[in-house]
């Protein structure tokens, strides 16, 4: 009989357990947590606070009560390894009810003890209105703070998914709420110029957007939290959130001989075992391949725990599963609009110097003719000799998970972006288009690889030449061109561009733009037809506001 002992429940450690409960009926396992809850839904502790959950029970996916009923469990709460004797296959566990400690044995151990918040060493930032998201506990003592005082102003640190979360949920609960982050955009996995839809939907709903901008310090004057920046403004506030990020929990592996990363991670190969025998790891303590490049990550996501955790009890009951990498898919929330992504940024292409190319694509949730239509922005990203798809984004009210979920099974398999356009997707008018977004995004991406399509983009817009040595045609109706244009653009709306060609100097390369890029295509057809050298501004105007607007 195969004892397992697991540390850590939540996704990794809970999923492990109960995966080797349905392998193996006569195994013995242990599963020893720390906190006083084994599996809760950590990813809905912002939407508790802001009342959407609103019974704290619904929180706890499952207690030691309920593992032990219908798998047969030995759940440990309150119960804190404190350190691993691997030649003896065996760990001593603190009861932190009334600080005992006793030895358990075990023929295979695995360790899932997640991430904590970072908390930076500023001054001040050890104050006990200055709170953190993690666990039950920590919305609690939120919450009771909400409900027990008269605070009404909250500044987040951090625009990561939990800052923006509880940005956003805490507005909703009336909040006065200013968000701090240090970097120019929001959401790290998105890029800027998709970003910048986010950053306007915050501003709309009354959120105080500081971007670019590091705390400096935290004090407490007549009762009242000021939070001291590089900027220009002092922040007043009646409690701070600390979401700057998290760092893995792995002094016990370490000390136990265990290797790690640079960053602290866990090593771990394709079987999910460290350096040490016996000993597995999974979650957010453990190092990963990117699944697009193949380089060395952390990617802290409640999905590929949950992964990992069914695979480790898989070969630690003598199976042979392979976790072959993490590509970083994910969705959020942002009020009114959901932002997606998978796979490489541009941001990190560049950073780590792979080659891409990319475009965007606004469109239609679904057929633009049935009512409800709303427009989502896409941006996808591949390599510009293979093809090979390498990221996506995708911005809107509606349907941008369903688009990048798409796109994310593509790159699992390999696919070219090519392949977008020979996906088979499911139309109906109220539920997407006879052309999806993904076919379309395919389609230009085809169309850019075989030259029949040249691209420019925002970012270039600012260096284009106004010497008259190139044409900057907006080919927009007149009203939208009144509404609002890029300075130098020449207003020619694509429905008469034959018959004005006259104006349009053949001997000059053409640059031109329409709201989303589509109009503007169909003119670049045209003039590169009659012998033009043409180029479309990918995304249209709309992306170039955005970028713009920032």
């Amino acid at each position: 009989m195969t004892k397992i002992v697991i540390v850590g429940g939540v996704a990794g450690g809970a999923s492990a357990a109960t995966r080797a409960r349905r392998l193996d009926e006569q195994a013995q396992i242990v599963l020893l947590e720390r906190g006083p809850y084994v599996s809760f839904a950590n990813c809905g502790l912002p939407y508790y606070v802001g009342n959407v959950i609103k019974e704290r029970s619904k929180l706890a996916v499952q207690t030691p009560k309920s593992l032990h009923a219908r798998f047969n469990l030995d759940v440990r709460v309150l119960s804190e390894v404190v350190s691993i004797d691997a030649q003896a296959h065996e760990v001593t566990v603190r009861n932190i009810e009334d600080n005992t400690t006793y030895v358990e044995p075990y023929d295979k151990l695995l360790l899932s003890p997640g991430a904590a918040p970072v908390v930076p060493p500023l001054p001040g930032a050890d104050n006990e209105r200055v709170l953190t998201v993690r666990n039950i506990p920590d919305v609690d003592r939120m919450c009771e703070l909400l409900e027990g005082s008269q605070a009404q102003r909250c500044v987040v640190i951090g625009g990561g998914f939990i800052g923006i979360e509880m940005a956003e949920n805490l507005c909703e609960r009336g909040i006065a709420t200013s968000v701090v982050e240090m970097a120019s955009h929001v959401i790290k996995s998105l890029d800027a110029d998709m970003a910048a839809d986010l950053h306007q939907e915050l501003r709309n709903h009354g959120i105080d957007l500081h971007l670019g901008t590091s705390v400096t310090a935290i004090c407490e004057k007549d009762g009242t939290l000021e939070v001291a920046t590089d900027g220009p403004a002092s922040l007043p506030c009646d409690f701070v959130i600390m979401a700057v990020g998290v760092r893995p929990e792995t002094a016990l592996a370490q000390a136990a001989g265990i290797a790690c990363g640079p960053r602290g991670h866990i090593l771990v190969n394709d079987h999910l075992q460290t350096n040490v025998p016996d000993i597995y790891a999974v979650g957010d303590a453990i190092q990963v391949t990117d699944f697009v490049t193949g380089t060395p990550t952390a990617i802290p996501l409640a999905g590929p725990a949950n992964r990992q955790g069914r695979m480790a009890a898989e070969n630690m009951l003598g199976g042979d599963c392979r976790y072959t990498g993490t590509q970083g898919s994910s969705v959020v929330k942002v009020f009114s609009l959901g932002a997606a992504s998978t796979g490489l940024t541009e941001e990190a292409a560049k950073t780590q110097g792979i080659a891409y190319d990319k475009t965007y694509l606004t469109q239609a949730h679904h057929a633009g003719y049935y009512p409800g239509a709303r427009m989502m922005g896409l941006k996808v990203l591949w390599d510009p000799t293979s093809g090979k798809l390498l990221g996506a984004q995708a911005v809107g009210p509606e349907g941008v998970d369903k688009r990048i979920d798409v796109i994310a099974t593509a790159i699992r398999f390999g696919a070219d972006v090519r392949d977008l356009t020979s996906l088979e997707l499911c139309y109906a008018p109220p539920f997407g288009s006879a052309k999806d977004p993904v076919n379309m995004a395919g389609f230009v991406a085809e169309n850019v690889l075989s030259g029949k399509l040249k691209q420019f983009f925002p970012e270039n817009v600012a260096d284009l030449p106004r010497d008259g040595s190139a044409t900057l045609l907006d080919v927009r109706t007149p009203g939208e061109h009144a509404a609002g244009a890029i300075d130098g653009f020449v207003n020619i709306p694509v429905d008469e561009l034959r018959a004005r060609i006259a104006e349009v100097p053949l001997d000059k390369p053409v640059y031109v733009h329409c709201k989303s890029g589509q109009r503007s295509y169909i003119a670049c057809r045209i003039l590169t037809g009659l012998g033009f050298e043409c180029y479309n501004l990918a995304g249209g105007y709309d992306r170039w506001s955005a970028a713009m607007r920032g």
